[in-house]
């Protein structure tokens, strides 16, 4: 009971873990996709003293800024995209693979039901419809015809 207690501790300490990983890595990720927060008067000390043509410089650079960040994010998604293709095919792949044993499990069971089935029978016969005797004039039969047919191609 103790254990069990403990690996549920266990558990949910990972799990609170894990989520505050994700809050993190979702402000870092959106910090970096917008840009880090500027507040008002950071925007307005940057823009300060520039007359329209500076204004439109800095808009220049901070598009290009973007656009760089936009052609990284292309990147990784086009990256993922190719992971993810990759990952589709193993698993098509998996998935035949395992459609397969399964047929070949069920063709063999098949089999091995009717091996069964036959070697019941062939039991049931064998059981209580030949005793010795029956064996040995069986034996005496088989030697009887054989030497039959030996005298009979010898003197034909």
């Amino acid at each position: 009971m103790n254990r069990r207690k403990d690996m549920i501790a266990n558990l949910r300490s990972k799990v609170n873990q894990m989520a505050s990983t994700l809050n993190m890595s979702n402000f870092a990720n959106r910090d970096s996709l917008l840009g880090s927060k500027m507040k008002p008067t950071e925007a307005v000390r940057r823009t300060v003293g520039l007359d329209n043509s500076g204004l439109v410089g800095l808009q220049r650079q901070i598009m290009k800024e973007q656009d760089e960040g936009l052609g990284k994010l292309e990147e990784t998604v086009v990256s993922t995209k190719h992971i993810a293709l990759a990952v589709n095919e193993e698993l098509d792949l998996h998935t035949r693979l395992i459609d397969d044993l399964d047929q070949h499990v069920y063709v063999t069971d098949s089999r091995l039901r009717v091996v069964q089935k036959h070697l019941a029978i062939l039991n049931k016969r064998t059981k209580g419809s030949c005793s010795c005797t029956g064996r040995l004039f069986s034996v005496i039969g088989i030697v009887v015809l054989v030497s039959v047919i030996w005298l009979l191609i010898k003197y034909l």
